[in-house]
């Protein structure tokens, strides 16, 4: 009967949809090349079963509606809960249940769906309606069991995608937090499945991020930091004295907090957040700059790389002339950049798009074992000569004097290139990092 298809095919949609993330994201590390067999699968299965349900209810609901009337009802309460639906996953059921249980919790609807159309359409059914009742009853606790063990089904997941051991992990509204372990107080944080710094060599990264911006100025007492949520890069700008206030604007309060709070970090970060001249402020820095008004000597700026519109935003041309405007006469600013060698054309899109701002920069890169050779900006108001000079109590592991004009010299393979200017309109420098 056209009651029984239409359980049937719910079901089908809660058990192929429901589980399809946390097979998917235990298959992907798992099953190689054939991964985008069962992902291409899925998705046709889905959207099969999908295609079916409108088809069906108008079947079922065509004796009691006049047909104008029923079309017009059906699409507009699918319209109403697709709008719903797509509005509701990214705002709150993505950043507070994670992919996982969002993806058995909808498939825990259909089911419930599947449940109570055994009741609602018992007179249609001829037979087998106790049959359905128990299969959907089955398939729910199926996805329940699943929705309650999804931490364990993720870190499951987790442990083929990165090289060491899962030793923290967590969803906040912005992003997938994971720290794994080496062992011997080696460890790594990643952001979204991306590596943010290796314990054995982030100095390298760092000291090259922060000291250059340091020295390029006269005046070092108030200092900007935007990103830079692992504190590391607080570290090496609270090793200068005259430092007087350094804030932080980075958006993910439970980044800083495990920063604070996570023993081999907060060692690692020597405790910066614990330091009185810090101020934390956990809000999306375009706004933030938007308000403030104070002038600031330096700002390093340590954003993730732009891989999405929402990070590419922040290294656009309005951005960095409202940065412009809150930074000191001679003032200096320092920019991760990605790396010149293997995103060539982000790296320079982030330098002209600097000066297409108003800004003179001075390009450099460092050699980071775990990343490969990552470049940054040096930036200020005017044309600068380059710092040649390291104060003797900084204790850096990686750079001196002597290093330090060295990373302004780039090898032929990282030298300019022409690219547009990254704009809020048209957000050039994500397709560029997409290509790397």
């Amino acid at each position: 009967s056209l009651a029984r298809c239409f359980i049937e095919v719910e079901l089908g949609v809660a058990l192929l949809g429901g589980l399809s993330a946390p097979v998917l994201f235990i298959s992907f590390p798992r099953i190689g090349d054939w991964f985008s067999v069962l992902l291409y699968g899925i998705v046709f299965g889905v959207g099969t079963l999908v295609g079916l349900e409108l088809p069906l209810l108008m079947r079922l609901l065509k004796e009691h509606l006049d047909f104008k009337e029923l079309v017009s009802r059906v699409l507009t309460f699918d319209y109403i809960g697709a709008l719903v639906g797509s509005l509701m996953f990214p705002i709150l059921f993505l950043p507070k249940m994670g992919l996982i249980r969002t993806s058995l919790l909808f498939g825990m609807m259909n089911a419930l769906v599947g449940l109570w159309g055994t009741w609602l359409l018992k007179p249609l059914l001829v037979r087998g309606g106790l049959g359905l009742r128990i299969r959907s009853v089955l398939v729910l606790l199926l996805l329940l069991t699943g929705f309650l063990f999804a931490d364990k089904l993720t870190t499951l997941a987790e442990e083929k995608l990165y090289p060491n051991s899962v030793v923290y992990a967590t969803q906040s509204p912005y992003q997938r937090i994971v720290v794994t372990s080496g062992g011997d107080k080696h460890f790594q944080l990643w952001l979204n499945g991306k590596l943010q710094f290796d314990s054995r060599d982030e100095y390298r990264y760092h000291e090259a991020l922060v000291h250059p911006a340091m020295q390029a100025t006269p005046q070092r007492q108030s200092v900007l930091v935007l990103g830079g949520g692992d504190g590391l890069g607080l570290r090496e700008i609270l090793k200068y004295p005259e430092v007087t206030s350094v804030t932080l604007v980075d958006l993910d309060p439970e980044m800083t907090a495990l920063s604070r709070n996570f023993p081999p970090l907060a060692e690692l970060n020597s405790r910066a957040f614990d330091d009185d001249r810090v101020t934390v402020v956990n809000q999306d820095a375009m706004i933030w700059l938007e308000d403030v008004e104070e002038l600031f000597d330096v700002v390093i700026i340590d954003f993730p790389d732009p891989n999405n519109f929402a990070l590419g935003k922040l290294y656009s041309r309005r951005f960095y002339r409202m940065l412009k405007q809150r930074l000191a006469p001679e003032g200096a600013i320092a920019i991760q950049s990605a790396s010149p060698l293997f995103a060539r054309k982000a790296f320079w899109c982030i330098q002209h798009t600097l000066e297409a701002a108003g800004f003179t920069t001075r390009p450099y890169q460092v050699a980071v074992p775990s990343f490969g050779l990552w470049g940054f900006g040096l930036v200020k108001h005017q044309p600068f000569s380059l710092p040649t000079t390291l104060p003797d109590n900084l204790s850096c592991k990686y750079l001196t004097a002597d290093l330090l004009p060295t990373l302004f010299v780039l090898p032929v393979d990282v030298q300019p290139v022409e690219t547009e200017i990254n704009r809020l309109d048209n957000q050039i420098l994500v397709r560029y990092y997409e290509r790397y």
